[in-house]
């Protein structure tokens, strides 16, 4: 019952189960910022039963529901890179031709001359007459590949801010701003380079969305230098997380940092319904806030739970730093209060 799971709602701590059921168990007005970043649609593990029509209606419904959680002057941001792919099946199947990758120097006007020649030649021994494959004869004629791509959807490129505003507006949230995170070059964290005309992506969006209400300013959270380096700049220079040994797309701890200090004051809480590997939970806790947090896959929320512990250790000795890379799951299973959900709605 949503009630009874009201009445055990409990700050600084990371729920196991789907944001879309644990969301409107949430307090009204209870959360002062949500920072998070949802599947990107991109092909990860936890990304495979999820088509887009599906990927989309959970940006929706996850973005609804903060309008009745949101305290009045609260904001909820996103973090995503802006361009995303995906197959569609109603583009034209035209595969590009990557001259810089071709190994064989065949062209299409030879194919059609030997052709010409030899009208009654069979694709085979036409590539045999020129020295290639069938396949190469195929895709040189076509431009798509015999063995499944002719078959395959093209992938389309899709612009994903227009998206979010929409929906974002559909559920009387206004977009207040928007920040760059600019991350390491593509080659510093990965070896795949595009095989096309489009570039590797090496930045992504922060959108931030304020729920109306009054929104106290207050320049004093940060210091002079700080707000002179990021906080009062559009586009914030972060090292991208080297080591996804344990999660394949943590951020780095800076970035929730920074927004939790400029939209967020001591003891605020701070939510985010993805929590993955609990970064943001971690930031939260070393800037002296409260959290709330969401993840659907048990192995990641014992991750959190164990990175969560180990920052509320540091954040009691005081210390300034912490090494977050450092942070790993301990042996121990850490209980925690989970509330009655159904863990397997994705």
């Amino acid at each position: 019952m949503i009630s009874e799971a009201k009445s055990a709602f409990q700050l600084d701590t990371i729920y196991l189960g789907d944001s879309r059921v644990i969301l409107p168990m949430l307090p009204e007005n209870s959360i002062a910022c949500s920072i998070w970043s949802p599947p990107y649609h991109v092909g990860k593990p936890y990304e495979v039963d999820m088509d887009y029509e599906a990927w989309r209606t959970l940006l929706r419904t996850v973005i609804h529901e903060h309008y009745r959680i949101l305290q009045p002057g609260g904001f909820m941001i996103i973090n995503i890179a802006d361009i995303l792919t995906f197959k569609d099946p109603t583009m034209p199947r035209i595969m590009a031709e990557n001259k810089s990758s071709k190994r064989c120097p065949v062209t299409r006007e030879q194919i059609l001359q030997a052709m010409a020649e030899h009208p009654d030649y069979s694709r085979q021994k036409i590539a045999k007459l020129l020295g290639c494959s069938e396949q190469t004869v195929q895709q040189r004629l076509q431009g798509n590949n015999v063995r499944g791509g002719k078959y395959a959807p093209q992938t389309r490129v899709h612009l994903v801010g227009g998206m979010l505003e929409a929906m974002a507006l559909e559920a009387s949230l206004y977009l207040y701003d928007r920040r760059i995170w600019v991350k390491d070059a593509a080659w510093e964290n990965s070896q795949w380079h595009s095989s096309s005309y489009r570039a590797v992506d090496e930045f992504e969006y922060l959108y931030i969305f304020w729920k109306p209400g009054v929104t106290t300013v207050d320049r004093t959270r940060l210091t002079q230098e700080e707000w002179t380096s990021w906080g009062s700049r559009a586009v914030w220079h972060i090292p991208s997380v080297r080591a996804n040994d344990d999660h394949p797309a943590k951020f780095p701890l800076e970035l929730p940092r920074r927004l939790i200090r400029l939209f967020t004051k001591p003891q605020d809480v701070i939510l985010d319904c993805f929590i993955g590997s609990g970064t943001t939970a971690v930031a939260a806790i070393l800037e002296g806030r409260r959290y709330v947090s969401i993840e659907i896959e048990p192995r990641y929320v014992q991750l959190a739970r164990s990175v969560c512990a180990q920052a509320h250790q540091v954040a009691a000795h005081s210390q300034l730093t912490l090494d977050f890379a450092a942070l790993r799951p301990s042996k121990r299973r850490r209980a925690t209060k989970k509330l009655p959900c159904n863990d397997a709605v994705r």
